[in-house]
């Protein structure tokens, strides 16, 4: 009687506990808005040129429960929120620095103005408010009440310019002035704004010699450059412009073609070198030479009336072991601009980390073909 007792008292206590665990069951709520705190010194003139961040604070939106919560800032010159700008980057904490930069780029758009003369003087009303999401969620965006920051004072400021990520060649040879079949250049790796690549520039099935122009873009966009837009390199023989601001390639060959990014204000500016296609091996197959030039690890160049779709062949491998390879650029490293062939691909390391490593034997060559962007090792 006693064991059947403890019993019931046992399966009484475990529907007790269910019954509380249902209870206590997290339900996700919606809300439909949350405090944005006003700035301690709001009355004061922010001076967005001279102030680097603006400090907010905030309560969380109530979901039921403690959210892991992303703030992004909105601003806009209306109340109402008529038109308005979100700031780059979010916020996972209820107190947070906004950059004055951000702002005042912002404002440039709101103010629609494209000219520093245009832009006001005198200080305006902000309006600010953060929409507010649970990370990872679908639950949909909230926002906060609107405070005014009532003094503001912006100034012409604009993004900062960023190096372009990519550089494309066009012309007569290279991809027919087709973008679909332009040549996609190779970035440098550690030095943004700079590509190369393994360019043939003999002459077309007319027989004209190879003309070209480059954009950091796969399409005519206005940002084409070419010869009246570039500084040409020394040693860059042959080479000169024509009426169409083409570069026009006075000695057909194979060149290692290299465009060097500059900014200056908020224009790029290109250099372009033109340089002889020597190709290495590096490392264990070549004896363990790192950083060669030396002629006795050079690849063949291709024969010229092979014309474009040409392979370019390593000497007999000396030594077994990795199988590396690379361009060598003035002033670079020799892993600057290394690369390797993987199951029949050419792929550049560019920008990106060390690659994997390719083994090969005694007697073992390595060809590689830069227009097709394909190569083999036998």
């Amino acid at each position: 009687m006693k064991n059947i007792l403890s019993l019931i008292i046992l399966l009484v206590g475990i529907g007790f506990f269910q019954a509380c665990e249902d209870n206590d069951k997290i339900v996700l709520q919606q809300p439909e808005s949350f405090v944005l705190n006003t700035p301690k010194y709001a009355s004061g003139i922010y001076d967005l040129k001279h102030t680097e961040t603006i400090e907010l604070t905030t309560s969380q939106p109530d979901y039921g429960f403690t959210a892991a919560t992303l703030y992004t800032v909105e601003i806009s010159l209306s109340q109402n929120f008529a038109e308005f700008i979100t700031l780059p980057g979010n916020y996972s904490t209820a107190r947070f620095d906004v950059p004055a930069q951000d702002i005042a780029v912002a404002l440039v758009s709101l103010h629609g103005v494209e000219e520093e003369s245009d832009y006001p003087t005198d200080t305006h009303p902000l309006y600010v408010r953060l929409s507010a999401t649970i990370s990872g969620s679908k639950v949909e965006p909230v926002h906060s009440n609107v405070i005014t920051l009532p003094e503001v004072l912006g100034y012409f400021a604009l993004d900062e310019m960023e190096m372009p990520e990519e550089m494309y060649i066009i012309g007569n040879v290279a991809g027919d002035w087709d973008w679909n079949n332009s040549t996609e250049m190779i970035p440098v790796n550690g030095s943004p704004g700079k590509f190369w690549a393994i360019q043939y520039l003999g002459q077309n099935d007319g027989g004209d010699n190879a003309e070209i122009k480059f954009n950091y873009a796969m399409e005519w966009n206005g940002n084409e450059f070419g010869y009246n837009d570039v500084t040409i390199g020394e040693g860059s023989d042959g080479i000169s412009g024509n009426d169409e601001n083409n570069i026009t390639i006075g000695n057909p060959g194979w060149y290692i073609v290299v465009v060097t990014t500059a900014i200056e204000g908020r224009e790029y500016t290109f250099s372009v070198d033109f340089l002889p296609p020597y190709v290495y091996l590096q490392g264990d197959v070549n004896g363990g030479h790192w950083g060669t030039t030396d002629e006795a690890h050079r690849f063949a160049i291709p024969d010229l009336s092979l014309g474009a779709d040409a392979e370019f062949v390593s000497p007999a491998f000396t030594n077994g072991g990795e199988i590396r390879a690379s361009i060598q650029l003035p002033g670079h490293e020799w892993w600057h601009t290394e690369f390797m062939v993987f199951d029949g691909e050419f792929i550049p390391r560019g920008a990106g980390d060390d690659q994997d490593r390719v083994n090969g034997t005694v007697g073992q060559r390595l060809s590689i073909n830069f227009t097709n962007w394909t190569g083999n090792v036998e």
